[in-house]
């Protein structure tokens, strides 16, 4: 991976390979990765982040291709900057969260946001910050496939941290982009809206993938392989422990977190 530099005083670019771009917010306690994928005809962009500062601008310097926004699930700090974009796609289980009802009070949300303190950019007011909505232009299932000339991104439906959470998955570069099934940090599963049992469904069904890359929805881009797998049993071994069910609380597995 070539070495980060920064576009604007809020995101930071690093380039995966030629035609592949991780898109970063550092500078938040979330630390949110979106990443745009440029194929020969169009190009996609996963999530788009906490919408505090214009990711379009920084899309748009990077390719002229028409781009269409792919989400990995409707939580607010995958979709903030959607709005910036013609069109985008999300799983038909999460369909009305982003065209008619969000799950969290705009309170709670920018509650969130503001957990910990952090120098945002000068243009964004807390007073102003708005959920996005608007009726997808595009319903994924899984297995979907996506063309942008000559390159191929498969959707993969891994509910669990949300009843419509998708991985991406590219099988010629054997690039994962994970959103947040897989991270180095803490994986949820313990509000209302999300299921132990299908978490670990969905890690046992990318467990099986060939990957080369896997690239996550937050925090380190330095991602073992191996860490599905550490991901996997950890979840087995809750599971034989009868803690995989809500409300059993936090569990550390050193590079990373159950909170159930």
């Amino acid at each position: 991976m070539t070495e980060k530099y920064k576009v604007n005083d809020w995101f930071t670019v690093e380039q995966i390979d030629d035609s592949t771009y991780a898109i970063s917010e550092y500078k938040h306690w979330e630390e949110t990765h979106c990443y745009l994928l440029c194929g020969e005809n169009s190009a996609v962009l996963i999530d788009t982040g906490l919408g505090v500062s214009d990711i379009w601008k920084i899309v748009d310097s990077l390719t002229n291709l028409p781009v269409m926004v792919l989400t990995t699930h409707v939580h607010w700090d995958h979709i903030g900057g959607h709005g910036r974009f013609e069109k985008f796609a999300v799983h038909e289980e999460e369909q009305t969260w982003i065209s008619e009802k969000f799950p969290l009070p705009l309170e709670v949300v920018k509650q969130n946001l503001l957990r910990v303190p952090c120098d945002f950019p000068k243009e964004f007011k807390i007073n102003n910050y708005e959920i996005f909505m608007r009726k997808p232009d595009y319903v994924l299932k899984d297995m979907d496939k996506i063309n942008l000339g000559n390159r191929e991104v498969m959707v993969l439906h891994t509910p669990g941290h949300s009843p419509g959470h998708c991985c991406f998955y590219e099988p010629e570069r054997k690039y994962l982009y994970s959103g947040d099934l897989v991270y180095q940090g803490c994986l949820d599963a313990y509000y209302p809206t999300t299921n132990p049992i299908a978490f670990f469904e969905s890690v046992k069904k990318i467990a099986k993938l060939d990957l080369k890359k896997i690239l996550p929805g937050h925090h380190s881009l330095n991602v073992s392989k191996n860490l599905i797998l550490k991901i996997e049993r950890a979840f087995v071994t809750l599971k034989e422990n009868g803690k995989l069910k809500q409300g059993t609380g936090r569990f550390d597995f050193g590079t990373f977190q159950i909170h159930l």
